[in-house]
């Protein structure tokens, strides 16, 4: 499954848009200090860095981090011209973008270790992440990130369900082979959501908000918003990839059907995602 693709990223934006949790976002925003130092872990496109605009946090030290480097490629060219679109007057050096009193740079390297190797962020961010990597080294790193009473926000957290409409035969043994796939690869799970949860609630800091960020992708008099058409294509993909290694009756069939009512704006999907919100521990 390759998820670093650009334009699989770019567009995923407008279904992690909807599915984003309001009151988690507000959570965060009423907790977030002025001027906060943010560090992103997987930050893929940069969407994060115009996001965080688009809330108010408009002075802000943000650092993204990203083992891909053309997705990082792409945020240091695409955001600059995204911000100047939207008003900002955005300007790009090395591989920097500032806006304002918002400056952000994206950076290639290991996630994980970037948040170890930082102490005073007041903000991580692991958006569609945290069910990529051992839930456990997340959290530890983050809290090696963040300054004493910092926060981690972990949104677009996958848990375990994967909805495909119409209905089919295969449809449950086509998602037990889906996610068995998911859960044989090093470090993932396909439950990461509620076990993140628990693990949040076990440990020193607080787990202060959690809600459900669905995602929904259906179509509209026939045909899907932005470029979601592309995004439901990427995702059969995946599945067929895990159908691949796995005997499951009539998979082929399914995964005709499922083309087949894409081409004709007749297939929603629905993924079941949680936003969680941590807080360090003070350190007092």
């Amino acid at each position: 499954m390759n998820h670093a693709a650009t334009r699989y990223l770019e567009a995923k934006r407008s279904v992690d848009e909807r599915a984003r949790s309001p009151r988690v976002r507000d959570r965060l925003l009423a907790a977030l200090p002025e001027a906060p130092r943010v560090v992103e872990a997987g930050c893929g496109t940069g969407v994060t860095v115009p996001t965080l605009l688009a809330w108010g946090v408009d002075a802000a030290t943000y650092r993204g981090v990203d083992s891909d480097p053309g997705v990082v490629a792409f945020a240091r060219t695409v955001r600059p011209r995204e911000l100047r679109r939207r008003g900002y007057d955005a300007r790009a050096a090395d591989g920097t973008v500032s806006a304002g009193d918002l400056t952000a740079a994206f950076e290639t390297g290991d996630a994980l270790a970037a948040l170890r190797a930082e102490s005073r962020a007041d903000l991580v961010v692991a958006q569609a992440f945290a069910d990529l990597v051992d839930p456990e080294a997340l959290i530890d790193a983050a809290e090696s990130a963040l300054r004493p009473g910092g926060l981690a926000y972990l949104p677009i957290t996958f848990d375990g369900g994967s909805i495909f409409q119409p209905d089919h035969p295969a449809d449950r043994a086509v998602e037990r082979a889906y996610h068995a796939a998911i859960d044989a690869r090093p470090g993932r799970d396909v439950r990461a959501g509620r076990h993140l949860a628990d693990l949040c609630r076990r440990r020193a800091g607080t787990l202060l908000a959690m809600a459900s960020s669905d995602w929904v992708v259906r179509p509209r008099g026939g045909d899907y918003p932005a470029d979601e058409s592309y995004f439901l294509e990427r995702i059969l993909d995946f599945v067929a990839d895990a159908l691949a290694d796995a005997d499951v009756d009539r998979g082929d069939d399914w995964l005709a059907s499922r083309r087949g009512q894409l081409r004709d704006g007749e297939l929603t999907y629905v993924a079941h995602q949680y936003d969680l919100l941590y807080r360090a521990p003070d350190g007092g």
